[in-house]
């Protein structure tokens, strides 16, 4: 497919996520960078998300698609069934349950060109399960290597933005691992990319009290199994990395 330059392709796995999409579509549209796509790519959702999405669509905002996929496959697959749908040079990743900032694109293409980077990906706050801020952010180094995100998991998928210009498109597949955007993330960076930090909240990461992500043991299984059967790494090395990635996630949520 025929990329358009400086398009931004904004990517959505929707899942059941009926109570969040009529929010996300209408951010969305209130970016004041206005030269987007948004993909909704919808994984056999059984309530009622496809019909929001298509009541959103009534108003004939072309920019705005859904895509049905025929069977659940999970998030990793519709992103990449996303990715391949794309008509722009950049790609941008948003959860449904998340929120952005009105700036968060025009800030993060500024930067992207500033640094001249393929990859970057800026700070964010915790929200609460209506979204509301919490005062908790979660700061970003200027910069991450493939050695140094080994050991700290601070790139946040909503925040992500992609050059595909100078990444392709089979580097930013998502394998059908769990956890699969870190595993997304150390994949690009393993290739010889610098993923740059902006140090600016641009996102909300709304953080139900019972989310998958707020289970310690499932994230620490997650993580060792990312260093040991994604990435092969030595024994010694998986537990190096699995101490400081331990104390600087706990830091995070204190």
């Amino acid at each position: 497919m025929e990329k358009t330059s400086e398009l931004v392709s904004i990517i959505v796995p929707v899942y059941n996520a009926g109570a969040y999409i009529e929010e996300t579509i209408s951010m969305v549209k209130k970016q004041t960078c206005e030269n987007w796509e948004l993909l909704l790519v919808d994984d056999c959702s059984s309530d009622d998300s496809r019909q929001k999405i298509c009541a959103c669509m009534e108003h004939k905002d072309d920019r705005i698609r859904l895509i049905e996929k025929e069977r659940n496959e999970g998030a990793a697959r519709a992103r990449n069934t996303g990715i391949e749908a794309a008509k722009g040079r950049y790609i941008a990743f948003l959860d449904a349950d998340d929120l952005w900032m009105e700036d968060k694109l025009e800030k993060e293409l500024a930067f992207m060109k500033e640094k001249q980077a393929a990859f970057v990906f800026t700070a964010y706050e915790f929200g609460d399960e209506e979204g509301k801020p919490t005062g908790k952010v979660v700061h970003v180094p200027p910069s991450l290597t493939y050695d140094k995100a080994l050991s700290r998991t601070v790139i946040f998928t909503t925040t992500v933005l992609l050059d595909t210009e100078k990444t392709g498109h089979d580097l930013i597949k998502m394998p059908e691992v769990k956890s699969e955007d870190t595993a997304t993330w150390w994949k690009i960076l393993k290739n010889g990319y610098t993923a740059y930090g902006l140090d600016q909240v641009l996102a909300i990461y709304r953080r139900p009290a019972k989310s998958l992500s707020s289970n310690k043991l499932e994230a620490v299984r997650r993580i060792w199994n990312l260093y040991r059967r994604q990435e092969q790494l030595p024994v010694l090395y998986s537990i190096y990395n699995l101490i400081f990635w331990a104390l600087r996630a706990t830091l995070r949520r204190i």
